[in-house]
């Protein structure tokens, strides 16, 4: 699990205050990212990339500008050309979850454009990071 906190700006919130829905997408794409580069894993190398397939995100609980997000990435899952993470979004003061997203990235030959299978120096990264079940 990695650990990441961002802070709300205005411009990521509605009216009321309350961070708006798209803007946690973000966060995970920051947070994915970050997690990926930690593990020393290249998003793109021109040959490659790792692109994103599917991302959801369930809402829990209000979140607002000027709370501090901490966002935890976890890897659940590693296929033959893909992995899904899971990030964890807590309010940082109180520690209640305020959402919960999962994001599938694939290993895309770009000459190719088809997926191709995940080098074996990112399946033992990525396995070293993976949650028990």
């Amino acid at each position: 699990m990695k650990e990441m906190d961002v802070k709300p700006r205005v411009a990521e919130t509605d009216m009321l205050g309350h961070i708006n829905n798209a803007t946690y997408f973000v966060y995970m794409e920051e947070a994915r990212l970050t997690f990926l580069g930690e593990l020393g894993i290249q998003v793109g190398n021109g040959d490659f990339s790792l692109v994103l397939v599917s991302a959801k995100c369930d809402f829990i609980r209000q979140g607002f500008y000027g709370n501090v997000i901490t966002i935890d990435t976890t890897v659940t899952k590693i296929g033959r050309t893909s992995v899904t993470l899971i990030s964890q979004m807590f309010d940082k003061a109180s520690g209640h979850l305020i959402a919960k997203g999962q994001a599938t990235i694939v290993y895309f030959d770009i000459e190719q454009q088809k997926s191709a299978e995940l080098p074996d120096s990112f399946k033992a990264k990525l396995q070293a990071k993976l949650a028990s079940s």
